[in-house]
């Protein structure tokens, strides 16, 4: 689990032409949607979801992308019926004992924003391991948002701010930042969601603030290698200004192709 404990400050961001980004953070939607056209059952698209993922890291990693936040489960899908999140629970520890080897081996290290406390012993236990023994990996950080909330999360920074004595003469946004869950990670250069959405829906709401955003109407089961080119390619089109003018020409174009 990621340290609680303030980091030095990021670097302020600058207008510049974009190669890949270096931290991407998807949204993973649409997978019930999905296996309910095909006559399945929600845990059967829930699978399908799972079993997306390694191709798509190992993509993202060959396209020169470090990081990976994925939105697994938010603070609010607890509202869901036990039926629907206990097979998704069980899902999770099978996942990571099928898969861990593999991402260890390819270089993935694995991180965690979010409470864990709502999981059973075991599964914790299987988490925090995987976390472990794949902290000293470098070639792809992958972090898993899981019983996630952005607001609660802010409020939390603000608490640990205070508990810290840092007074309100003190408290800038670089200071803030590290308190915050995801302390020492790049803020998302790119937020994509999938099956057609069109809202943040609590997610990284403080780091995604200069993010540009992708929507794609494909439910996440679908979403490929391809998909992530035509993401990337979208990417590399937008000019990131950050609040700031193109080269000094307030008739440039902004991060959404129009005029600022």
């Amino acid at each position: 689990m990621l340290s609680r404990t303030p980091r030095p400050a990021k670097a302020k961001p600058e207008a510049r032409e974009n190669g890949p980004p270096r931290h991407v953070a998807i949204i993973m939607d649409g997978n019930a949607r999905w296996a309910q056209e095909r006559g399945l059952s929600k845990q059967a698209g829930y699978r399908a979801g799972t079993e997306n993922l390694r191709p798509l890291l190992q993509c993202f990693a060959e396209r020169g992308v470090k990081y990976v936040t994925l939105f697994a489960f938010s603070t609010e899908n607890w509202k869901r019926p036990k039926r629907e999140i206990n097979p998704l629970l069980r899902l999770i520890g099978r996942v990571i004992d099928k898969e861990l080897q593999a991402l260890h081996e390819s270089g993935v290290r694995l991180v965690h924003i979010g409470s864990l406390a709502p999981l059973s012993d075991d599964l914790r236990q299987r988490v925090e391991r995987a976390i472990e023994i794949t902290k000293d990996n470098d070639a792809l950080t992958v972090c898993v948002a899981f019983n996630y909330g952005s607001r609660a999360e802010i409020v939390d920074a603000a608490r640990r701010a205070l508990n810290a004595g840092v007074s309100p003469d003190e408290l800038t946004e670089e200071t803030f930042e590290g308190y915050l869950s995801t302390a020492g990670l790049p803020d998302p250069d790119l937020v994509i969601r999938t099956a057609g959405e069109m809202r943040l829906s609590n997610f990284l709401l403080w780091q995604a603030a200069y993010a540009e955003f992708y929507a794609t109407p494909l439910y996440w089961p679908d979403f490929d290698e391809a998909q992530i080119d035509r993401a990337l390619e979208a990417y590399s089109q937008r000019v990131r200004r950050f609040g700031g003018s193109n080269n000094g020409n307030s008739n440039g174009a902004g991060a959404n192709g129009k005029h600022a």
